[in-house]
């Protein structure tokens, strides 16, 4: 009987999600494992390697103890994983430190200086990024820096998932996506720049060798079986970082497709034959998951998380409750505005220090328009994400939804007011990563020819959201562009104030 199962892992930052899909039967099995984030200081956050081994290994045990395929079935197992990771592992491949992780910002010294020596607009034109310390290019310099007798002894420095498929395979590989978010791959040549390895004095040689998504990188060892219940010699495909997984799970193929992703934070993605560099630099380009592609994309910091605040301000608990209450509010809130942008923003602004803003309060306002004004706020600052898109020749004529807030119709009614175009929503939002992940595997080992047919198999609209009221926020969003720009010169003193009245202490009361 022919092996049609892959494997997924989709290495995240609360724990590892495994499934087992087949191409032709669809989701058969998963499972979800998770580990902790430690933060030893503010601005700090690390994972320790061996949780993420371990769940993959509880994970894939889970998976294949539940009945619903045979492990003899299994063509390949594959990895998605979080990005922009700092795991710097001797030559056995052992962890010489916990990983410092994406969401960590220690290395802004680092960052500046790299910004410094090559000038922010090259770095840009060479990666497709604006570096920053989130990357792991700065991390890396960072334990140079603080950390010499750590880096002195790395061998590698690995991503989350790299490190996974050495522990699976016994190999050294990252792929060109993940590549893309240590800030140091240059996005044309796909290969490290050697510029950008010495304004930050890292050798090239402690990187692992960036390649296609798609690669077959090893075999699952004996061991590794041992630990996992994976056949021993089963193919290892290497995968790629979750974003650019998710752009396959989205179920895109091709140019004038994008998609819309909604979790805490919200990004609009698309497929593109060429890098897509904006000259202000609004948005990024990572490699696709097939590297004769890419994936221009522009993150906004808060979307999910900005809602669950409007929620836990009002004590709303249910969402359901939170969406139909927003739902008595016609559309435009009745001239009531949001800016979402409750901790800094990305795209398109990318402004650490704006905050976020209700604009029009007054008397008749209740709290149905201040909920639906959360929700418009943040399809309205899409919406800009995807006219710097638009701008740069990458026009979305169709949109797919997916993450947790592709479970909300209203919302889903809201972003295809905003973007004007049809939204359609997928069977399975939630699993899009290792959706995406998947489908790499399946044309890693040869069940498919090449990502288009693979995500064709795995990818079902469920339903389409056509634009109702387009006018209203083509009106609205001139006026959310305006507010932003008004507001910005005053962000910096709020700033000084809350680091002023924080440092002072004392009692704030009357």
């Amino acid at each position: 009987m022919a092996k049609t199962v892959i494997l997924a892992h989709d290495l995240g930052t609360t724990g590892d999600k495994a499934v087992a899909i087949d191409l032709r039967r669809g989701l058969l099995a998963s499972a979800f494992v998770p580990y902790e984030t430690v933060r030893p200081f503010p601005a700090g956050a690390e994972q320790d390697a061996e949780d993420w081994w371990r769940a993959v290994c509880q994970a894939s045990q889970a998976v294949l103890a539940s009945g619903a395929f045979a492990p003899t079935d299994l063509a390949g197992v594959v990895f998605s994983g979080q990005m922009m990771g700092c795991l710097p592992v001797d030559k056995q491949g052992r962890p010489l430190r916990r990983a410092i992780i994406w969401a960590d910002q220690r290395a802004v010294q680092e960052a500046t200086e790299l910004l410094e020596r090559v000038g922010i607009v090259q770095v840009y034109k060479i990666t497709g990024h604006r570096v920053g310390p989130a990357y792991s290019g700065p991390k890396i310099a960072w334990l140079r820096r603080h950390e010499p007798d750590v880096y002195a002894r790395t061998y590698k420095f690995l991503q989350a998932k790299d490190f996974v498929v050495h522990c699976l395979a016994g190999t050294w590989a990252t792929d060109l996506s993940d590549a893309g978010g240590t800030g140091l791959l240059d996005l044309t040549s796909k290969e490290w720049s050697p510029l950008l390895l010495r304004a930050l004095e890292i050798e090239g040689e402690k990187l692992p060798d960036p390649v296609p998504s798609t690669t077959v990188v090893g075999e699952v060892t004996k061991q590794a079986s041992r630990a996992t219940g994976i056949p021993e010699g089963t193919p290892v495909v290497i995968g790629g970082g979750d974003g650019v997984c998710a752009t396959a799970g989205a179920g895109l193929m091709g140019e004038g497709e994008g998609y819309v992703y909604l979790g805490a934070s919200a990004w609009v993605a698309a497929l593109a034959k060429t890098p897509c560099l904006d000259p202000q630099m609004r948005t990024f380009t990572w490699v696709y998951l097939d590297p004769a592609w890419y994936s221009p994309n522009g993150t906004m910091h808060n979307a999910g998380a900005a809602v669950d605040w409007v929620r836990e301000l009002f004590g709303v608990e249910d969402f359901a409750v939170f969406e139909r209450e927003a739902g008595r509010s016609p559309p435009g809130a009745e001239g009531l505005l949001f800016l979402p942008h409750l901790r800094g923003e990305r795209s398109p602004f990318w402004n650490p220090l704006a905050r976020g803003v209700f604009i029009g309060l007054s008397f008749h306002i209740d709290r149905s328009h201040i909920f639906r004004a959360a929700f418009e706020g943040i399809a309205l600052n899409l919406k800009a994400i995807a006219k710097a898109l638009a701008e740069n020749q990458v026009q979305l004529m169709r949109v797919r939804l997916i993450g947790g807030g592709a479970r909300s119709f209203l919302w889903a009614q809201i972003i295809a007011d905003a973007l004007g175009c049809p939204v359609e929503l997928v069977a399975q939002p939630q699993e899009a990563t290792a959706i995406g992940a998947a489908a790499a595997g399946a044309v890693g080992v040869g069940l498919v020819s090449d990502l288009a047919h693979a995500v064709k198999d795995l990818v079902q609209v469920r339903e389409q959201v056509s634009p109702k009221h387009k006018e209203i926020y083509e009106f609205l969003y001139p006026l959310y562009l305006e507010a932003y720009r008004n507001l910005s010169p005053l962000w910096p003193n709020f700033a000084d104030f809350s680091r002023k009245t924080n440092m002072e202490g004392g009692d704030h009361g009357i």
